[in-house]
C-alpha cells in the first residue's frame, strides 16, 4: 500500500516467542535504509513497516528476517489468501495440542513421583526409566527451544527460548551427572521430572497463550466471515455466479432472503429489512427500498433485492472497517515502547542474576545442588512474555469489542486520548438532532406564503444542506424557478439570481451585513427561537419578503447521552451555527453544560483550541465534513454517521450509526481497556519483582518457578479477554 510518497508493507511475523523477540525484529527493521519506521505486534504476529524509495522490498525484509531466525509471510490479501491464512492457524494450534498431549503423558509418571515424595510413600522410579522418560521431553519435544535460543544467540540477542533452554538443560545434564556419578544412590536425588515438567507447562501456557490471542481477535475474524465468497450478478438479464474479486462497480446484484450482501451499492428494485449489527451495532433491522443505499456484510431479511454495485473489494465499507481496526490493534500505545526497551535487556539480566544467584550460594557456604535449583528457578521464573503481551493483548480486545458495538477506533494514539476526555463538545444538526428539519411555519410580509416557500426553495436548489433539503421538500407542489449565480455563504446562507432578482436566505447576520432591514419579520423570529426553531429569513432585491421557520426534531438518544457523560465527570458543549435562543432552548433540553450559537466553522476550533489551552482532553463531535476544523482540533475528532467516506478515513473515531450514546459509550470503552493494560502490566512487572527474589532466595522449586512462568502471560491474555464482555450499555 502506497501513499504521499511512502510505500506500507504489512506482514505476519513467524518464529516469536515473546517480547524480546519483536523488539528484536523491530531494531533489525528500522536499521533498514530507506525505513521511515517499523513496528511489530507480538499479540498479532504482524508487522507494519514504512519505507520511502525502493531500496526495501519484500525479497529485503523476508532476507531479513531470515538471517534473524525468523519468517515473513506477505498476504495477497485474496479471500482464498486469507482462509488458508486461517486455516494454517488452526492447523498449528491443533498441532500444538498434540504435542503437549505428548509430552503430558511421558511427564505423567515423573509428576506421581513427585507427588510420592511430596505424600512420604517412598514411591521411586528407577534412574533409567527417569531419563528415558524425560530424555524425549528435552531433546524432541522441547528442541523448539533449542532452536529458538540458537537463532536469538548468534543474532547477539536473547529470548524467553534462551532461559528455558538454559534453566531445563541445567537440570537435566545435573541429573545425568548424579545418574554417573552416584549409580543407584542417586534415585530419589535425580530432576528430570523439574525439566520435563517445566517444558511442559511451558508448552501448556503457549497453547493457553495461543487461544486466547486468537480470542482477542475474534472480532477481526467476525467482520471477514461477513463477506460472501461469491456474488449473483445479472449480465444482460442472465443471473450469473460470479466469485467476488470479478464484481465491477454498476454491476446489478441479486440478494436472495437471508444472503449476506456482497458490495455496498444503491438499491434499484424491491424492498427488504436489513440486519447492519455486526457493521453498525444496531440490533433493529432497517427497512431498505428502492435508492436506499445499503452496505456490504449486512444480512437481507425476506425480500428480494437487486443492487447496483457502489463499492467492491478493498473500498467498499467492511474492507475499510476491517483496515481500520487492524491498523488500530497493530499500533503500540506509548507505555508499550517503554516496556519494549525494558524487554531487551531482560533476558541478558536475568542470565547474569541467575549467575549471580549460583556464585552468591557457593560464596556463602551453600552447596552447589541447592545453589543449581536457585539458579535453575530464577532462569524458569523470569517471563517477558507477560511484559509484551500487556499492551497489545488489552488493545486488540478492546477495539475489537468496541467495532462490534459500531464504533471504530482509528490507532492506538486515538484510544489514548480518549480514556483522558474531560470535554465534549458537540455539535447540533445532525448529531443532537436528527439532521432531517422540516418546515413549521411561514411568515411572508405580503401574506402570500406560497411565494415566500416558491424562492426560498427554488433558491435552495443548489445547496445540500439539510435545511436546504426541508425546503424543498415543503416545495413538493411547488412549480420552483431556474436559479443562476447561486453562492453557498457558509454559517450566513445562500444566495443566488432567480430572473432578474437577486435572492438571499440566511439568518439576520447575513441580511446585515447586506444592509437588509429585517424589523418586519423580527418579533416573529424571536418568537420562533424562543420556542427552539430555526429562522430563516428571504430576502428579494434589498427588501425582506419574509421568514422561515425549521424544526429539527432532538434524537431520543441526546439527553440520556448527556447524562450519562455527566455519571462519567465529562463536561459538555453545544457550539452551532443556530440562533442564541434556539441553541440555548436546545442545550436546556438536553442537559448541557455550556452552549454558543452562531458560532462559525472557524469559531468552532478557536474554541476547541482554547479548551486544550486551558488544559482539557477535549472530544469534538461531528459529521466529519461541517465541522472538519473542529474535529481536526480537537485532541479527538469523533464522527457520526454513515462510518463512510470523509469522516472514516479523517476521524480518529467514527460512529457507525447516528447515536449520541456511543459518545460515551466509546470514552467508556476506551477507560475499560487503559484500566486493563494498567493492570495487566502491573501484574506483569509484580509477578517478576516478587518471583525472581524468591527464586534467588531458594524458596521456589523449578517445577513451581515453571509453572509460574508459563501461567503468568496466560493470565495476563485471559484478562484482556474479559474485555469482549464489555458492551456499550454497560454504564450507559
Amino acid at each position: 500500500m502506497s501513499a504521499g510518497g511512502e510505500t506500507t508493507y504489512t506482514f505476519d511475523v513467524g518464529g516469536m516467542t515473546c517480547s524480546a523477540c519483536s523488539t528484536r525484529i523491530e531494531k533489525l527493521l528500522n536499521r533498514l535504509p530507506g525505513v521511515v519506521d517499523a513496528t511489530v505486534n507480538l499479540a498479532m504476529e504482524r508487522a507494519d513497516v514504512r519505507v520511502t524509495g525502493d531500496a526495501v522490498n519484500e525479497e529485503l525484509l523476508s532476507e531479513t528476517l531470515a538471517n534473524a531466525g525468523f519468517s515473513a509471510h506477505f498476504p495477497d490479501a485474496s479471500e482464498d489468501d486469507e482462509a488458508s491464512h486461517r486455516e494454517a492457524e488452526a492447523k498449528a494450534l491443533r498441532h500444538e495440542l498434540l504435542v503437549l498431549g505428548a509430552a503430558a503423558l511421558l511427564t505423567l509418571p515423573l509428576v506421581a513421583q513427585m507427588g510420592a515424595m511430596v505424600t512420604g510413600s517412598g514411591f521411586h522410579l528407577p534412574p533409567w526409566l527417569e531419563l528415558a522418560l524425560a530424555t524425549p521431553v528435552q531433546f524432541i519435544i522441547g528442541a523448539r527451544f533449542y532452536k529458538a535460543a540458537w537463532k536469538s544467540l548468534r543474532a547477539g540477542a536473547g529470548n524467553m527460548d534462551v532461559l528455558v533452554a538454559m534453566g531445563t538443560s541445567c537440570a537435566y545434564f545435573y541429573s545425568v551427572y548424579l545418574m554417573f556419578t552416584l549409580g543407584d544412590q542417586a534415585t530419589g536425588q535425580l530432576y528430570f521430572e523439574a525439566s520435563a515438567v517445566i517444558i511442559t507447562l511451558v508448552l501448556l501456557g503457549k497453547y493457553m497463550e495461543s487461544r486466547a490471542k486468537r480470542g482477542t481477535t475474534a472480532a477481526i475474524r467476525q467482520l471477514m466471515d461477513l463477506r460472501p465468497k461469491t456474488a449473483q450478478v445479472l449480465y444482460n438479464g442472465a443471473e450469473q455466479e460470479v466469485p467476488i474479486a470479478r464484481v465491477r462497480i454498476g454491476d446489478i446484484v441479486l440478494v436472495r432472503p437471508g444472503e449476506s450482501l456482497p458490495v455496498d451499492g444503491r438499491v434499484e428494485s424491491g424492498s427488504s429489512e436489513i440486519d447492519e449489527s455486526l457493521i453498525t451495532g444496531e440490533s433493529i433491522p432497517v427497512i431498505k427500498t428502492a435508492g436506499d443505499t445499503v452496505t456490504g456484510g449486512s444480512v437481507n431479511g425476506n425480500g428480494l433485492l437487486h443492487i447496483e454495485a457502489t463499492a467492491v473489494g478493498a473500498d467498499s465499507t467492511l474492507s475499510r472497517i476491517i483496515r481500520l481496526v487492524e491498523n488500530a490493534q497493530s499500533g503500540k500505545a506509548p507505555i508499550q515502547r517503554l516496556v519494549d526497551r525494558i524487554s531487551g535487556i531482560f533476558v541478558p539480566l536475568v542470565v547474569t542474576i541467575a549467575a549471580l544467584t549460583f556464585a552468591g550460594w557457593l560464596y556463602f557456604g551453600g552447596e552447589t545442588e541447592p545453589a543449581l535449583i536457585a539458579a535453575v528457578s530464577v532462569l524458569v521464573i523470569a517471563c517477558p512474555c507477560a511484559l509484551g503481551l500487556a499492551t497489545p493483548t488489552a488493545i486488540m480486545t478492546g477495539t475489537g469489542a468496541a467495532a462490534r458495538a459500531g464504533i471504530l477506533i482509528k490507532d492506538v494514539e486515538a484510544l489514548e486520548q480518549a480514556h483522558a476526555i474531560d470535554t465534549v463538545i458537540f455539535d447540533k444538526t445532525g448529531t443532537l438532532t436528527a439532521g432531517h428539519p422540516a418546515v413549521t411555519d411561514l411568515y411572508a410580509v405580503d401574506g402570500d406564503n406560497n411565494a415566500l416557500l416558491r424562492a426560498a426553495a427554488s433558491l435552495q436548489q443548489g445547496s445540500e444542506h439539510p435545511l436546504a433539503k426541508a425546503m424543498l421538500d415543503a416545495a413538493l407542489n411547488l412549480d420552483l424557478m431556474p436559479v443562476t449565480d447561486f453562492q453557498s455563504h457558509t454559517g450566513f446562507g445562500v444566495s443566488g439570481r432567480i430572473g432578474n432578482d437577486t435572492v438571499r436566505a440566511g439568518n439576520r447576520r447575513f441580511m446585515a451585513s447586506h444592509d437588509i432591514d429585517t424589523e418586519g419579520v423580527n418579533a416573529r423570529i424571536e418568537e420562533w427561537e424562543q420556542a427552539g426553531r430555526t429562522a430563516i429569513v428571504v430576502a428579494r432585491n434589498a427588501e425582506t419578503i419574509g421568514a422561515i421557520a425549521l424544526a429539527d426534531p432532538l434524537r431520543p438518544q441526546s439527553a440520556p447521552a448527556v447524562a450519562a457523560l455527566h455519571r462519567m465527570g465529562v463536561t459538555s458543549w453545544l457550539l452551532s451555527g443556530d440562533a442564541e435562543r434556539v441553541v440555548a432552548a436546545t442545550a436546556s433540553e438536553v442537559g448541557i453544560d455550556e452552549a454558543r450559537g452562531a458560532v462559525l466553522p472557524a469559531d468552532k476550533s478557536k474554541a476547541v483550541e482554547e479548551l486544550r489551552a486551558a488544559g482539557h482532553t477535549v472530544g469534538m463531535i461531528g459529521d466529519g465534513i461541517n465541522d472538519a476544523p473542529a474535529l481536526a482540533a480537537a485532541n479527538v475528532g469523533i464522527a457520526m454517521g454513515s462510518g463512510t467516506d470523509i469522516a472514516m478515513e479523517t476521524a480518529a473515531i467514527t460512529l457507525m450509526r447516528s447515536d449520541p450514546l456511543l459518545v460515551p459509550a466509546a470514552i467508556d470503552v476506551s477507560r475499560a481497556t487503559w484500566r486493563k493494560i494498567r493492570q495487566n502490566l502491573f501484574w506483569a512487572f509484580i509477578y517478576n519483582i516478587i518471583g525472581i527474589p524468591l527464586a534467588m532466595a531458594g524458596l521456589l522449586s523449578p517445577t513451581i518457578a515453571g509453572a509460574a512462568m508459563a501461567f503468568s502471560s496466560v493470565s495476563v491474555a485471559s484478562n484482556s479477554l474479559l474485555l469482549r464482555r464489555w458492551r456499550p450499555d454497560d454504564k450507559n
